[in-house]
């Protein structure tokens, strides 16, 4: 999750989702927010993936307050789900 600064965008916040990347592309499928991405763009939300040790960008969406804290609540939700029905 970034934040728009006068010196550019600041991460803070970060959701790990674990090593399923199909899980992963599922929840972001899923959150509020638009693909368009510009210079009014004010938060954003980054799907990362770390490859060789490197963080590389696969998607970004650019959201609202409102948007963004029930995309926050949908993550956790899903990603409780995830990991506890998993382990049953």
């Amino acid at each position: 999750m970034n934040l728009k600064t006068a010196n550019g965008f600041q991460t803070f916040g970060k959701f790990f989702l674990g090593n399923d990347r199909r899980f992963a592309d599922t929840i972001f499928g899923k959150l509020k927010g638009s693909t368009r991405v510009g210079k009014q763009t004010i938060l954003n939300m980054e799907l990362m993936e770390t490859k060789d040790e490197l963080p590389q960008n696969l998607q970004i969406i650019s959201c609202t307050l409102d948007e963004l804290a029930e995309n926050c609540k949908m993550i956790t939700k899903e990603t409780f789900k995830f990991f506890n029905m998993a382990e049953t």
